[in-house]
């Protein structure tokens, strides 16, 4: 699927997936072991957490068991109407932005997080997004 299939993927349905996934991944469940706990293949998980296939009202009570949270957790105030999906979980959905996030919890001194930072913000600033590695 190609970034620019992401982009008309339905909002709401990417921010729940978002939800689903970042919740999944601290429980350091796989997809797999959701898959089987859900009764379905682990990758229909990957099209629920990329939010390519809505995941059903059963389907999402049965997650919100298994990932030990609730249904109102993982759908966040999408529903309500009350705003736009939560920016933090949408861009968590940028692959490998998880692990840099993690890695950069675990840097100990404020001003190489700092660093870190800064450089992120002048690479995103340098590269648009046409360019190529």
């Amino acid at each position: 699927m190609s970034l620019r299939d992401l982009d008309q993927i339905d909002g709401v349905d990417r921010a729940i997936g978002a939800r689903l996934r970042a919740r999944r991944r601290s429980l350091s469940m796989s997809q797999t072991d959701l898959a089987d706990q859900l009764g379905v293949s682990f990758q229909q998980v990957q099209k629920y957490e990329r939010g390519a296939n809505r995941i059903s009202g059963a389907s999402l009570v049965a997650a919100a068991g298994a990932l030990k949270t609730t249904v109102s957790w993982l759908v966040g105030e999408e529903l309500d109407g009350a705003g736009p999906p939560d920016e933090a979980f949408t861009a968590l959905m940028t692959p490998g932005a998880l692990e840099l996030l993690q890695a950069y919890a675990e840097i100990p001194r404020p001003r190489a997080r700092q660093a870190l930072l800064a450089l992120a913000r002048e690479m995103a600033r340098q590269d648009g997004p046409d360019e190529a590695f």
